[in-house]
């Protein structure tokens, strides 16, 4: 691989990054994770190990797409990107999501950051024509299309029409929101504490069917009083209950969004509908959840959690696509 490096594409989630390399497909998925040391504040690490916190502590740089912690980002992105080339001095042109509602000044500041993590070039396109692109939503299409992205800390929430975003909206919460409210339930129901991860796990099993009476998942976790591990069945429904209430500040979400459209835009998404990408359209039968109360086609996509990376890898595949698409950068 020469010094310049492959164009490349990187997804910058909450949860975890996926880059994809020209020519190559997605080459990296790993948590979004450095790790600093407790007592200097040094980072000792990145990514998997990061997140598992072994050697010191856990933080998170990143929320919405964008970074929270400007230095913590950088040394991130700098970390993948020579983990991807294996090249100390590589500069690979990038391309990257930029939230739709975002700034100029984050606009910006995400370019700066990504020229100082050792890119020599950044091009940025809107979030939800990424994830329209992964999807495979024809997105110069001018009839309008709706992506809702539910990522680890926030929901994304988008009409699209003539390949630009008519209107946007981002809900906190996402992933993380269902998973604290499976938390609270068991906790109430059992008087166990779960982690996030048991949490995920549960949520990931709950399968297929819509209302499940009599299926269950165990969960394991912590007795609040003794702190001694126990496992517990947990039926379905239960899951489904404790997810109304996240589930329905996206439903008020997306409602407002469409509210923000002309009407013919609104046409067209009651025929066209709505494609769920993003680690929580894995919480089984929200499509039909949010159909149901949506009154409008809902879809998951067929791989949800890489919907972005795969966008953002169609445009390093073919950089001209980026100044066809309204709104992104030129190359």
């Amino acid at each position: 691989m020469n010094v310049l490096g492959h164009d490349l594409a990187m997804d910058l989630g909450a949860a975890s990054t996926r880059v994809y390399v020209k020519g190559k497909g997605i080459v990296l998925d790993e948590p979004s994770a450095v790790m600093l040391d407790g007592r200097t504040g040094r980072v000792v690490g990145f990514g998997a190990e990061a997140a598992q916190g072994t050697r010191g502590e856990t933080r998170w740089p990143v929320s919405g797409g964008l970074p929270v912690d400007d230095d913590l980002a950088r040394h991130l992105i700098r970390y993948f990107l020579r983990k991807v080339h294996g090249h100390p001095f590589s500069r690979p042109r990038v391309v990257l999501a930029l939230p739709d509602n975002s700034t100029p000044i984050e606009r910006a500041a995400l370019r700066d950051i990504a020229f100082e993590a050792e890119a020599r070039g950044i091009l940025l396109i809107p979030h939800a024509l990424a994830a329209a692109l992964g999807v495979g939503l024809p997105v110069k299409d001018c009839a309008g299309r709706m992506v809702i992205d539910i990522g680890r800390d926030s929901t994304r929430i988008a009409v699209l029409s003539h390949g630009d975003v008519m209107a946007a909206t981002t809900v906190p919460g996402g992933g993380e929101g269902i998973n604290r409210a499976i938390i609270r339930q068991v906790e109430r129901d059992h008087g166990l504490q779960l982690d996030h991860e048991e949490a995920e796990s549960a949520k990931r099993r709950t399968g297929t069917a819509w209302k499940p009476l009599y299926r269950q998942v165990t969960v394991r976790g912590r007795e609040s009083g003794t702190g001694h591990e126990r496992t517990v069945p947990l039926p379905v429904q239960r899951i489904y209950e404790a997810t109304r209430q996240p589930i329905e500040s996206i439903v008020r979400a997306t409602v407002g969004t469409v509210e923000q459209c002309p009407p013919e835009i609104s046409v067209d998404l009651a025929d066209r509908g709505a494609v769920v990408v993003g680690g929580g359209a894995l919480l089984r039968g929200l499509g039909r959840r949010l159909r149901a109360a949506l009154g409008i086609p809902v879809s998951r996509a067929e791989r949800p959690l890489e919907s972005v990376a795969l966008g953002l890898g169609r445009c390093a595949e073919n950089l001209g696509l980026i100044s066809r698409l309204r709104g992104g950068d030129p190359p």
